[in-house]
């Protein structure tokens, strides 16, 4: 579980650069009308609260999913299975976003732009209940990374871990689209691009390592099992 926790911190950090095309405009916005870069940074930081929170409910009530979906069947190794689909996804996504898979985007799916007129008021707003509010809601758009964490968490078997890797990946968005809220674009397209590659490689780590777990707990003898570092993560 803490290896997952580190490269979904990783993999939100990395990937944040992704997260300043898709939500930098809004980061500038909630910025914008703040009276210094004190009051600036301490909106960025509410702001984010606000998505981490979306993040983690999301993660909570996926988690949640997938427990019931365990006790529902009677299929044994059903959390099992739910870990190496979920590491399929998640490699899926990985090789997709690294471009070594072809990956067709449906027109206007990456562009924040459809939501902005309705996210504006919030993000403009003084107060730091609109700037939460805002984060809360930021949270919802779509994005394949978060997609891809989610299917983790679902597997994860538990309410509490699902929130928690949600939780995790949030957290990592956090710095880089602070910086960029407070100090404007920080990177270039070219560099961006070369942080999302990088990213894309370690969610396609943590999908093998999803997948490696299910498997050898699939395979190997209960009593072996119980004994693997890697089947307890």
């Amino acid at each position: 579980m803490l290896l997952e926790l580190v490269l979904t911190f990783a993999g939100g950090a990395l990937g944040s650069s992704h997260c300043v095309a898709m939500c930098g405009s809004f980061a500038l916005s909630v910025g914008a009308r703040a009276k210094s870069w004190r009051h600036n940074l301490a909106r960025q930081l509410v702001f984010s609260l606000g998505r981490v929170f979306t993040y983690s409910a999301a993660g909570a009530a996926i988690g949640y999913g997938g427990t019931r979906l365990v006790q529902a069947l009677p299929v044994t190794h059903v959390q099992t299975v739910l870990g190496v689909v979920a590491g399929l996804v998640l490699v899926t996504m990985g090789l997709a976003s690294a471009g070594v898979l072809p990956w067709r985007r449906v027109a206007g799916s990456t562009s924040p732009c459809l939501a902005g007129g309705f996210l504006r008021p919030f993000l403009t707003a003084p107060g730091w209940a609109s700037a939460f509010l805002a984060g809360v809601l930021t949270g919802f758009l779509p994005c394949g990374l978060v997609y891809a964490f989610l299917a983790l968490a679902g597997s994860s078997g538990s309410l509490w871990k699902g929130a928690a890797l949600m939780a995790a990946f949030g957290a990592g968005t956090v710095p880089l689209l602070s910086a960029v809220g407070c100090g404007g674009s920080l990177l270039s397209l070219a560099t961006r691009r070369r942080v999302f590659h990088a990213a894309a490689w370690c969610v396609v780590l943590t999908g093998v390592l999803a997948i490696a777990r299910g498997m050898m707990v699939w395979l190997l003898p209960p009593e072996l099992a119980a004994g693997c570092p890697l089947c307890q993560m």
